[in-house]
């Protein structure tokens, strides 16, 4: 009587260790710890605080909410993100893998001819997130995530969460951007899409030297994603986003570039690029000079992109790429904040109007 009801203990307490199992962690996770499809992070730059504030959006919140964490916090939506690898440095979790990819990680800068990228994606056998940011030297350990020289200027992330098989395609999408791992562990039976670019050891070899592809998320929620491998040898939104939009394009990038491309208005695209010289956080103006964040915006917010580059002549030659998204919400949250935008030197080319 009493093997049977061992027995009939070990059986419960297997499948419930099985069942929990299937729960997966690795998702997307917001300031209270709760599962979101995807967010989109905006942290003020250290002029506007203590450059630790930070926006938050996700599908719930109709547009930009400002957090009541700061982006270091131990309870903020990135420290919850990214609980699973930090779980893992502490105790080597079964199931899981993870690839940290950044053009300027913390041991010091990557080879140029690695992509302009920075990026977290974590995995297990039933979902995964992709976190592309603009930060350097982020994550910046297993202990202290958040890299003091992040602090000073304006940054941005995004995190959506994948179902595990959807890690193929986003390896694929990494292929192209040549993104500089400088920290992984994938389990050799995890997609080899993945564990190629983790190890440093694939790229592209033929023409054409850029992909575009629809990522679907865990909820549904379609997302497209651009890659330019060094080879396409042209801007990002130039060469790339703009003609497959076809639409006006508000591009945000670094300000403290040393050969700046300029605002774009030629018939040889179209239609019409305008570099984002300002925009305004929280009824603060914030210039490009202080605004390390990469996003595009069409014209009224039809499409938006969180990206990795930066609108310069050196970077025509660079990897790198965007993630982008037709949500009304979030294309009307970012174009919105647009207060002051570069015209084009030739006005007769101009196709459309101003904001």
């Amino acid at each position: 009587m009493m093997a049977a009801y061992g027995t009939l203990m070990r059986f419960i307490l297997s499948v419930g260790i099985l069942f929990q199992g299937c729960d997966s962690d690795v998702k997307c996770r917001n300031d209270a710890g709760n599962v979101v499809d995807w967010y989109i992070l905006y942290k003020l730059p250290k002029g506007s605080g203590d450059g630790l504030s930070y926006l938050y959006m996700d599908e719930g919140t109709k547009g930009w909410k400002h957090s009541r964490e700061k982006i270091n916090s131990d309870t903020g939506t990135l420290a919850n993100t990214l609980k699973p690898l930090l779980d893992y440095y502490a105790r080597k979790t079964e199931g899981f893998g993870y690839m940290l990819y950044n053009d300027q990680p913390s041991t010091g800068n990557a080879p140029s001819s690695f992509g302009h990228s920075k990026g977290v994606v974590m995995l297990d056998r039933q979902t995964g997130v992709w976190l592309s940011h603009s930060a350097p030297k982020f994550p910046a350990d297993g202990r202290t995530f958040w890299p003091d020289s992040a602090n000073n200027n304006a940054q941005t992330f995004m995190c959506v969460t994948y179902s595990y098989d959807t890690f193929s395609e986003i390896g694929l999408q990494l292929k192209y951007i040549h993104a500089y791992s400088f920290d992984s562990d994938i389990p050799t039976t995890f997609h080899n899409e993945l564990r190629c670019v983790a190890q440093r050891s694939c790229y592209p070899k033929k023409a054409p030297w850029y992909h575009v592809m629809n990522l679907t998320s865990m909820a549904g929620k379609h997302f497209l994603s651009f890659a330019k491998y060094t080879r396409f040898g042209d801007d990002l939104y130039s060469g790339l986003i703009v003609n497959h939009l076809q639409q006006n394009l508000y591009v945000k990038s670094w300000g403290k570039m040393q050969r700046p491309l300029p605002s774009n208005c030629s018939t040889a695209i179209h239609h019409s690029l305008y570099n984002v010289k300002e925009v305004q956080l929280l009824r603060k103006p914030i210039s490009d000079t202080v605004d390390h964040s990469k996003w595009c915006v069409t014209t009224g917010g039809g499409w938006t992109c969180i990206a990795d580059m930066n609108r310069e002549e050196s970077q025509k030659s660079r990897g790198g790429g965007a993630i982008c998204t037709d949500d009304v919400e979030v294309g009307r949250a970012f174009y919105v904040m647009i207060r002051k935008h570069e015209e084009c030197k030739h006005k007769s080319e101009v196709e459309h109007g101003e904001l």
